[in-house]
């Protein structure tokens, strides 16, 4: 009986030490992704901040700017681009919507980025653009890939649709929660204008005519929870200009847009709690299911070896004498 239970035991051992490495190095790259349908609106402020008046075409200080930037999944888009990709892909719609102190529409870009859903690079399919131009992402854009690592990644900027490093800058702590803090510089770039005006009747083709460029540089930094690869804080030390506009503002450059932009803080309170939920259940893959199963499988052998050297003790037997040494 003690044997029989042995063998049961060593199955069971044998079982669980299967499944730790099967959930780690094969369920978790399968199982973790990002849902094609998934939604999520984050809202920015820069406070101050100076912005063009378009009516007196000059530079004014200015409460706030708002900038609200919604990811929609596009569930048709994924499964059309599925079936020639042959893997998980999302479609997230994007659009950065930028808004005055007034709440009137300063600018509106938007974007469509295609990913793998598991590791979050690009695929390149019909459609990928920005502000309805196409583009060839090179890197991520929005979030890092699960299990973050220490070190540089490429990071896609749609206002030059280019990708540059990302640069890891260290460990911080933030909120209670261990993060991994990235940053990047884009020096003064020109960039195109936006195909959508604040101001009727001004288009990017009239002020292309006029001889204006528009100029743009930032500071990005992200703070990024490592398991998840999701942000749980980004900010921007943003600032937009136009040149050559002597002509036509009487001065050769004017500023457009300048401020440090911040996530509002009940946005900061509600991905935090996003983030936490979606880091459980990514250590249970990678780590919480894999170590306990590892552990089971270390006492259920410890258990299946003590039970058979029980059953071979046969002192141990009922009605059975050990035996005895014959005489010399």
């Amino acid at each position: 009986m003690r044997r029989r239970a042995s063998l049961v035991l060593l199955s069971l051992a044998v079982l669980c030490a299967a499944l730790a490495p099967t959930l780690r190095w094969y369920a978790f790259p399968r199982l973790a992704k990002i849902p094609a349908n998934q939604y999520q609106e984050t809202v920015l402020e820069a406070r101050p901040a100076t912005l063009l008046d378009y009516s007196t075409l000059k530079a004014e200080k200015v409460d706030k700017i708002t900038i609200v930037q919604t990811l929609k999944g596009n569930v048709e888009e994924s499964r059309r681009i599925e079936r020639d990709a042959g893997r998980d892909v999302v479609v997230w719609d994007a659009l950065s919507y930028v808004a005055g102190p007034d709440g009137k529409m300063v600018s509106k870009i938007p974007e469509r980025y295609i990913f793998d859903a598991h590791t979050q690079e690009p695929v390149h399919a019909t459609g990928e653009s920005v502000d309805g131009d196409p583009v060839r992402r090179d890197g991520i854009e929005f979030k890092f890939p699960f299990l973050t690592e220490k070190r540089d990644y490429q990071y896609f900027d749609a206002q030059t649709r280019t990708s540059a490093p990302i640069h890891f800058a260290g460990t911080r702590t933030f909120r209670g929660t261990e993060v991994y803090y990235f940053e990047q510089t884009v020096p003064w770039t020109k960039v195109p204008m936006p195909k959508t005006m604040p101001v009727k009747g001004i288009t990017p083709q009239i002020l292309a005519d006029s001889g204006l460029t528009r100029w743009y540089t930032t500071k990005r930094m992200f703070w990024v929870e490592p398991v998840t690869g999701a942000p749980v804080n980004g900010e921007e030390i943003h600032k937009e200009e136009l040149r050559n506009a002597k002509a036509l503002m009487g001065r050769d450059t004017i500023t457009v847009f300048e401020g440090h932009v911040k996530m509002r803080e009940d946005y900061l309170e509600s991905i935090g709690e996003m983030v936490a939920s979606n880091r459980l259940m990514v250590l249970m893959l990678v780590s919480y299911l894999p170590w306990s199963l590892t552990l089971l499988a270390l006492l259920l052998l410890s258990l299946s070896l003590w039970l058979e050297a029980r059953s071979r003790r046969p002192a141990d037997r009922p009605g059975v004498a050990a035996p005895v040494s014959p005489p010399v």
